[in-house]
C-alpha cells in the first residue's frame, strides 16, 4: 500500500512508530478468551483484504510485544533501510508467523534487507532510540491515534486501520480540493 502510494500518488510517506499494547510483556502473553473473540472479526475483515491482494496472512496465537520490532527500525531509518526493514519485520510476522519479539527474527529480518545485525541488537538494547518512541508516542496521544495502522496526511487527514487503496486516494482528492479552496 505505502510503495503504492508512493509511486502511483507522489505521496510522501513516513512510517512512525507507535506501540499500540505497552502493557504487553516484551516475551508476550497469551490472549484470554475474550480477547481473541474480540478479534475475531477483525482478523475476517483483514482476512478477505488479504485474500483479495493475493497476500498470504497469518495471525500469531499469543499477544506479542512490538517493543523490539519498532525499536529496531528506528535503527534500519537511521540506516535508510526503513521501508525495506519494515517490509521485511512485516512479512516474517504476518507471512510466516513468526514472533517479532524475538532477537533471532528480527536479526534474520535485518540481515535480509543488508543491516548490521550485530550493530542493529547492540544500540537498540543500548536504549539509543529509546527517546524517539517516546516522542512518536506523545504525538500520537496528541493527534489522538489509538490503533494501527494509522496514516496521517498533514497532520489534519487520518486513515485508521486497514482499508483498500481507493479510500486513500479520496483522502489525497480531498486534500487536493481543500487546498484549492
Amino acid at each position: 500500500m505505502v510503495t503504492q502510494l508512493r509511486s502511483e500518488l507522489g505521496a510522501e510517506v513516513d512510517w512512525r512508530p507507535f506501540l499500540l499494547h505497552p502493557e504487553t510483556p516484551l516475551d508476550g502473553e497469551e490472549f484470554s478468551t475474550e480477547k481473541r473473540q474480540s478479534l475475531v472479526p477483525m482478523i475476517n475483515r483483514v482476512r478477505e483484504m488479504a485474500q483479495a491482494l493475493g497476500m498470504p496472512i497469518t495471525f500469531p496465537d499469543r499477544m506479542i510485544s512490538t517493543l523490539r520490532a519498532l525499536l529496531a527500525t528506528e535503527h534500519a531509518r537511521e540506516q535508510g533501510k526503513l521501508f525495506e526493514f519494515h517490509r521485511a519485520v512485516f512479512h516474517r510476522f504476518f507471512g510466516l508467523g513468526q514472533d517479532i519479539s524475538r532477537w533471532d527474527v528480527l536479526r534474520a529480518a535485518a540481515e535480509d534487507v543488508g543491516l548490521n545485525a550485530d550493530l542493529m541488537q547492540r544500540l537498540t538494547e543500548s536504549g539509543a532510540y529509546n527517546a524517539t518512541l517516546e516522542k512518536w508516542t506523545i504525538k500520537a496521544q496528541d493527534l489522538g491515534i489509538e490503533d494501527v495502522p494509522t496514516y496521517v496526511f498533514n497532520d489534519n487527514y487520518a486513515v485508521v486501520g486497514v482499508q483498500p487503496y481507493e479510500v486513500f486516494q479520496l483522502v489525497l482528492a480531498q486534500m487536493e480540493q481543500d487546498s484549492t479552496s
